[in-house]
């Protein structure tokens, strides 16, 4: 077998593999939607009285 048979071979093969692009993937495939409670309630509504309860602060923990 000579080498130039062995290239084609080989390059046979490689294109057989390789040959094409995958098929694409939608967008909407890639993606799910659910609702992030079951029944639609706000668990966490943001309430500023207490939003100093989220953070650390080096001061506020000083007490300065």
């Amino acid at each position: 077998m000579s080498t130039e048979g062995a290239m084609d071979a080989a390059t046979d093969a490689r294109l057989e593999r390789f040959g094409r692009l995958p098929e694409r993937i939608r967008v909407e495939d890639m993606t799910v939607s659910k609702v992030a409670t079951p029944d639609g309630t706000v668990v966490d509504a943001y309430n500023p009285e207490r939003s100093w309860n989220y953070f650390s602060c080096l001061a506020l923990d000083m007490g300065l």
